[in-house]
């Protein structure tokens, strides 16, 4: 009797703490996207979560922007897994290679990791974040199918000074009821808008070179765990549906088989939750798969399961925008919902195939150290004479982790000439940088170095 007076006061305590856990609605006075909320309110929610729900959520924080705003990033999974955190973590780099030593698990949750508002002006996905992590928390049979197959790692907001430009515009023009009007005064965001960081650059063009702080600092967050997979989420013109993958030619030709299916699979749960709700969408057009610095190429390359997520609003809708062409308000709760079901379906499509989903992580990372793709198997620059371009090359290897070393002799060696375009003898000296294809990176390292790209599709999003 005294064991099970334990266990149920043990019971009561945890069912004690949950209720103790707000929805977004109790936490800020209103539902998600009937306001715009700054950043550090978003964190505040953030906070409570991880207080009330401590064996569940893990907020770190990866650095900070330029005006001083926290970088966070929410950890969330079930009770084992989180215990079991840094072994899943250290266990998954060394089985492709980004850490020393052996695996001590072989079966291991997939990682899942969710980027909102890397513009800052695409408010819409920021507002969902407080909303997708209280589903993951509320419980039941997607959610805890989610939280024991999968680590989730959502990062509210990838650009809070952009973002934070943008709310506190908006704040300030909206009057006492949002205004449908197109020609409202908070419909016309002013130059330079919250779209861009700190130094007015796009960080969402920046994932491969690497030039801005929050980049640099989310690169190194990221390689710390190296997702199986990334959803990176926007939003466009007002009066678009919502965009989900498959994505749109042109694919690069070396993302995988796997990853390509997986496009297709993780599409069919996003149609699943839309259709339920008579929601408007499409797929296969405008985003594709072939720049490599974007939040859904730089991952691909990097073996992830990666897409786009584009939600018809933007800086111009606010809070509520008329759209003459379809008839409709667009109503920000309405673009929150959208942004949360994407978010969800998605976890679900890689909850019910995990370990599938890591087998196919680890045999990428094995071909790459193995088996490299490309005709070239190492690469030699010359560095007499060119050090601080040479510099500036190591430095862009060093942010993609892409490792090399250095020539020791003098060597006659034939290879491809960048220069003149040609296959010619040339000789390395002592000091000459080498880098090798037989490692992790070697995918990230052929894309960036190779050529000519194939295109299958003569027109891109935005590079051509």
């Amino acid at each position: 009797m005294r064991k099970t007076g334990l266990l149920l006061t043990g019971l009561l305590l945890t069912l004690q703490s949950f209720a103790q856990l707000q929805s977004p609605t109790q936490f800020f006075g209103f539902a998600p996207g009937e306001q715009m909320v700054p950043t550090h309110r978003l964190y505040q929610y953030a906070e409570h979560a991880a207080q009330q729900v401590p064996a569940k959520v893990k907020m770190m924080t990866y650095g900070q922007t330029h005006e001083k705003r926290p970088l966070i990033m929410l950890v969330v999974s079930s009770e084992e897994n989180m215990r079991n955190l840094e072994q899943i973590r250290t266990d998954h780099l060394k089985s492709i290679g980004m850490m020393s030593g052996q695996p001590t698990a072989k079966n291991r949750p997939a990682v899942v990791w969710m980027s909102y508002n890397v513009h800052g002006n695409e408010a819409t996905n920021s507002a969902a974040f407080p909303k997708v992590l209280h589903e993951l928390l509320a419980g039941g049979t997607v959610s805890d199918k989610i939280l024991k197959n999968t680590i989730v790692i959502l990062a509210p907001c990838l650009n809070p000074d952009g973002h934070d430009r943008y709310v506190n515009w908006y704040n300030q023009k909206i009057g006492t009821s949002p205004n449908a009007n197109t020609s409202a005064w908070e419909h016309g965001e002013p130059w330079p808008g919250g779209r861009y960081n700190h130094y007015l650059f796009d960080p969402n063009r920046d994932w491969a070179w690497q030039t801005q702080e929050v980049t640099r600092q989310l690169i190194a967050a990221y390689h710390q765990w190296m997702p199986h997979v990334h959803g990176d989420f926007h939003e466009m013109g007002p009066n678009s549906p919502y965009y989900f993958a498959p994505s749109a030619k042109p694919y690069h030709e070396d993302i995988t088989p796997w990853q390509r299916e997986m496009q297709e699979v993780v599409g069919t749960y996003n149609k699943r939750y839309f259709d339920r709700n008579n929601w408007l969408y499409y797929t296969h057009e405008r985003f594709d798969l072939l720049y490599p610095s974007y939040g859904d190429t730089w991952p691909t390359y990097n073996g992830a399961i990666a897409m786009t997520y584009e939600q018809g609003g933007g800086g111009v809708a606010g809070l509520a925008y008329d759209r003459p062409d379809e008839g409709d308000t667009l109503r920000l709760t309405d673009r929150v919902a959208h942004v949360s079901a994407a978010s969800i379906a998605t976890m679900e499509a890689i909850a019910d195939r995990s370990t599938k989903v890591v087998e196919e992580f680890i045999k990428f990372y094995d071909r790459n150290q193995n088996n490299p793709i490309g005709i070239y198997k190492s690469y030699v620059v010359k560095t007499a004479g060119d050090e601080g371009r040479v510099k500036a090359l190591k430095e862009l290897l060093d942010k993609n982790q892409i490792r090399y070393g250095y020539s020791s002799e003098a060597r006659a060696l034939t290879g491809y000439n960048y220069l003149t375009q040609k296959d010619e003898p040339f000789r390395t000296e002592a000091g000459d940088l080498v880098i090798s294809a037989y490692q992790s990176k070697s995918n990230l390292l052929k894309i960036l170095f190779e050529t000519k790209p194939m295109l299958e599709d003569s027109v891109t999003y935005d590079i051509t």
